[in-house]
């Protein structure tokens, strides 16, 4: 007697076209998520420097309008802050600003200081323009300040 069941299976070159298909599908995934992570990183990056910028420039605003005497010395590239009680400073590089211990991770290009509207190279400061690098997309940053009459009297 012989024994004639058939078994339902699929067969090798069925299953060698579905690993193969498989396989595509997996490796286009792959690629994708790569794609995905470049993306994430850049905007991770682009968010940690717009983060910076924004916390300068809050310091800028704060201490422009804390302090009533702000002085340039431009042999030291530093901004100064004074008050009869306290001050603090601002050194700048070429690729960061540090400020007292605080550190500002922030590249300038050009960097343009005013007093009654006038541009200056040392002295009272009232205005204070920052242009950044490219890496930042040339941001420009202008911080001000009204001056009181206490700098037209002395």
């Amino acid at each position: 007697m012989k024994n004639n069941k058939k078994i339902q299976a699929f067969t090798i070159n069925e299953m060698v076209v579905v690993l193969i298909l498989s396989s595509i599908v997996v490796g286009l995934a792959f690629s994708v998520l790569s794609l995905v992570q470049k993306h994430m990183y850049g905007i991770q990056n682009n968010f940690a420097k717009n983060t910076e910028l924004n916390k300068l420039e809050q310091s800028f605003w704060l201490d422009f309008n804390r302090y009533s005497d702000i002085k340039y010395n431009e042999l030291e590239d530093k901004l100064t802050f004074a008050t009869a009680i306290d001050s603090i400073s601002y050194q700048f590089h070429k690729t960061f600003i540090i400020k007292n211990l605080d550190t500002f991770n922030i590249e300038t290009q050009s960097k343009m200081l005013f007093f009654d509207g006038n541009e200056i190279n040392q002295g009272f400061v009232d205005a204070l323009k920052l242009e950044t690098s490219k890496t930042l997309q040339s941001q420009q940053l202008f911080i001000f300040k009204d001056n009181d009459a206490t700098h037209y009297l002395n």
